[in-house]
């Protein structure tokens, strides 16, 4: 019995010590829970501090760095590349600028070119009128004026004879400046575009296609450029702006302004003293001209054929051989060689004169 207490003894003495072990480290456990909090906020601060301070730590290097960067050549390579940066976007600045005003541009050089060729027409017309005081002033020279006589018979004096010139050079001066304000031809045109006329298409052959002429963008050809039909129809006449058609010959339907009874047509070209290639053998040679009564289809009526001369003047005007008695709203221009050229002919302008008819 006394050994059976002992082990008794013995067990409870272990089982207590386990049970307050447990207790023990159940109270840690607790004391833990409870002191946990604090502890989290201590690491959680302690690692916002470190992250602050290595952030100032990289941003301290990075400033060293630049400075160190600073010193050596790369800044002379990066103003390079900042200076081709910047001359790039003026280029694309300049180049958008380009796009915007194209139509202004355009307009310019057309307004330039027609006040070139007018100035071209008056010199050519001062030329003949110089000739002509040329001539004036060496009859004047050899005495092939005779003196005036007065009312009674007696010769007037140097004086009389003085005024009489000055008054002839003034009415020549007056005439040459009236010509020069007027239009060559002193006729109404009913094929002007401007006025209401305009190119029928169907009735008019192709155009010539020149893979030479191009539209470009920075450098590379991607259209190809050529001049309407409707060309010949407006009065800006310069080197280059003219309708051409492939070979020696073609035909053009004209519808024009209103209806009228015909009596003229005019041819006009650009002379050899301004054609680019020193020649005008694309200049149309034969052509004829006919009429239509009804809607610009059915019969044509043959009002007949002419030369182009190269060698007169640009502008040269025909009166039609064989005349009509009814109205006519359309004309047809069949051109039937030219001066030599073998690819192609070239037409600046045509006009048709005549009498309007009353109804319109």
């Amino acid at each position: 019995m006394s050994g059976r207490t002992k082990a008794g003894r013995v067990a409870r003495f272990f089982r207590g010590c386990s049970e307050e072990a447990s207790s023990s480290a159940s109270c840690n456990v607790l004391l833990s829970e409870h002191e946990n909090p604090d502890t989290n906020r201590r690491s959680r601060s302690q690692k916002i501090i470190l992250s602050v301070m290595l952030a100032l730590t990289f941003l301290v290097v990075g400033l060293r760095s630049h400075q160190w960067l600073k010193e050596i050549e790369f800044p002379q390579k990066s103003r390079q590349v900042y200076a081709i940066l910047a001359e790039y976007g003026s280029r694309i600045y300049n180049y958008q600028a380009r796009l915007r005003m194209p139509k202004e541009k355009v307009e310019l050089l057309k307004k330039e070119s027609q006040t070139l060729e007018n100035n071209f027409r008056e010199i050519l017309f001062l030329i003949e009128q110089i000739d002509v005081l040329k001539a004036l002033l060496r009859d004047v020279k050899d005495g092939a004026y005779t003196q005036s006589w007065s009312a009674q018979g007696d010769p007037a004096g140097p004086q009389d004879a003085v005024e009489a010139f000055d008054e002839e050079m003034t009415n020549l001066v007056n005439y040459v400046l009236k010509k020069l304000r007027e239009d060559q031809v002193q006729m109404a045109d009913y094929a002007l575009k401007s006025a209401g006329a305009s190119i029928i298409e169907a009735g008019t052959s192709e155009s010539y296609k020149n893979h030479k002429a191009k539209l470009y963008w920075h450098g590379i050809g991607f259209l190809n450029y050529e001049m309407p039909p409707d060309i010949i129809l407006q009065p800006d006449v310069y080197p280059g702006k003219c309708w051409a058609f492939p070979g020696s010959q073609g035909h053009t339907l004209i519808k024009l302004a209103r209806k009228i009874i015909p009596t003229a047509v005019t041819m006009e070209h650009i002379s050899e003293k301004v054609s680019p290639s020193g020649n005008i053998s694309s200049a149309p040679k034969e052509f004829s001209v006919y009429g239509i009564m009804k809607k610009c289809e059915g019969e044509e009526t043959f009002l007949g054929q002419f030369i182009y001369n190269k060698t007169g003047t640009t502008v040269q005007t025909f009166t039609l051989q064989h005349a009509v008695s009814e109205s006519l709203l359309c004309v047809k221009l069949k051109i039937l060689s030219n001066w030599g050229h073998p690819e192609y002919t070239c037409l600046y302008r045509f006009r048709v004169h005549g009498t309007p008819s009353v109804h319109t």
